[in-house]
């Protein structure tokens, strides 16, 4: 499935502007061109991007404890 900006966002939690500047950035998936003016990501990859972050979050709090 391929979501929207929107939908990324709502998802993450992060802000249109930061999901672009991450993207760029590649620190975050690059986003499908589906016409000249229209783009998504795929949801699998959005899902494993959150994955990632939970998974750094356990480590981290692995180290402390």
């Amino acid at each position: 499935m391929i979501l929207k900006v929107n939908q990324v966002a709502k998802r993450c939690g992060l802000s249109r502007a930061t999901i672009y500047k991450k993207a760029k950035e590649g620190t975050f998936p690059k986003q499908i061109k589906l016409s000249e003016r229209s783009s998504g990501w795929l949801e699998e990859e959005i899902n494993e991007w959150i994955e990632k972050r939970v998974q750094e979050r356990e480590i981290s709090l692995e180290v402390v404890s």
